[in-house]
């Protein structure tokens, strides 16, 4: 209940600037990994490091595409909430 009375008291502004936020970190992080990538190849010599190293930026990668879809999935019920709201 102490949540749900912090969530209440959270103004429209505070929630956009939220999810602006949420998305610029979430690009900020597909650009890491992607640059991960990028880096994780150059002078290594053994097969077994370079499958090693792009099993993990799989994992990571995956990992944040989740976090990406789970965040979408609150967003739309944010949204539809407004919209609901309106109508009334």
């Amino acid at each position: 209940s102490h949540i749900m009375s912090e969530y209440v008291s959270m103004t429209d502004t505070e929630r956009d600037q939220i999810d602006q936020d949420a998305q610029v970190f979430m690009r900020t992080c597909a650009d890491a990994i992607h640059q991960l990538r990028t880096e994780a190849h150059k002078g290594v010599q053994s097969a077994q490091v370079k499958e090693h190293r792009t099993a993990v930026l799989d994992f990571i990668e995956d990992y944040l595409k989740r976090v990406c879809k789970l965040y979408s999935e609150q967003r739309a019920i944010r949204v539809k909430r407004v919209i609901d709201k309106k109508r009334l």
